[in-house]
């Protein structure tokens, strides 16, 4: 495997190249603590959580650490594969240079890819080389250097992003935006014991009817189904990849009944959590 490493004072960025060789390492524990970014020609399929894609294009999946991923078949062009952690670049510190958390990473819809078109494909091609010769200088500025092209990446990808999932509306008004954002970060950070659009509200200060009015007019799903999918996906995370039992896991959701906490998931998904579990296994 072609990879590129900076490791210094707990800071880390790795570069790869990726092809069908390399997919079973991608998929392996060593990169799951890492924020990471595929970079992908057409003909790539992989899953993030429970969801499949195939690359019809070249495209860019953006990946944060509590998520899953697995490469399941690579095309015959190469692509690349950042990883990197907070220490490196964290975006929630540096939210006013990049405008991505919310967006790129832990959107409320779920979404971790943009398609690139020729001319973004081209720019991006174009900072990955960028990338990889600042990586053969070996030059004391080659921290600062990278952090830049990766600022870069995020920067276009978000403007892509918002091209291709938002309405023109809502991508033209700032305020929205913002607030579309904040909401997702606070759902992101709270899931586990807030579970209320009341809760919520009393962290941004307005009212509840407020905030529905808001995603009513963003076209975005109820808030409350925004938090309660949310809550939802994490407990699939958990009954996939773990052995904590359904009791479990509605504790360490925030439930203090977990049969209402089973209810809720037979609602959400149409199956009980012992169903999901055994019918993932068999997959």
């Amino acid at each position: 495997m072609s990879t590129t490493v900076f490791n210094n004072n707990l800071k880390t960025l790795g570069l790869l190249q990726v092809s069908q060789e390399q997919t079973h390492a991608i998929n392996g524990p060593a990169y799951k603590e890492y924020i990471k970014i595929l970079y992908l020609p057409a003909g790539y399929r992989l899953k993030v959580d429970f969801a499949c894609y195939d690359t019809q294009q070249p495209t860019l999946f953006f990946i944060s650490p509590n998520q899953y991923l697995e490469l399941e078949a690579a095309g015959q062009e190469r692509g690349y594969f950042i990883f990197y952690n907070r220490d490196f670049y964290c975006i929630q510190i540096h939210d006013q240079e990049v405008a991505c958390d919310g967006l790129l990473f832990n959107n409320i819809r779920n979404m971790p890819k943009v398609e690139l078109s020729n001319v973004e494909d081209t720019f991006l091609s174009g900072l990955v080389n960028e990338m990889l010769q600042e990586f053969n200088l070996h030059d004391s500025s080659l921290e600062e250097m990278v952090r830049t092209y990766l600022k870069q990446l995020l920067i276009r990808a978000t403007r892509s992003w918002k091209r291709q999932h938002l309405t023109t509306e809502l991508a033209d008004q700032q305020s929205d935006l913002d607030f579309f954002r904040k909401f997702t970060r606070l759902v992101e950070e709270h899931y586990k014991s807030k579970h209320t659009v009341a809760d919520y509200a009393d962290l941004l200060c307005m009212a509840p009817k407020t905030i529905t009015h808001k995603f009513n007019r963003l076209r975005l799903p109820q808030p409350n189904e925004v938090i309660k999918n949310r809550i939802i996906l994490e407990a699939k995370r958990l009954l996939a990849h773990t052995s904590l039992t359904a009791k479990e896991i509605a504790y360490t959701l925030g439930y203090d009944d977990p049969a209402y906490f089973s209810r809720l998931f037979m609602t959400k998904t149409g199956e009980s959590p012992s169903s999901f579990r055994a019918n993932f296994s068999e997959i």
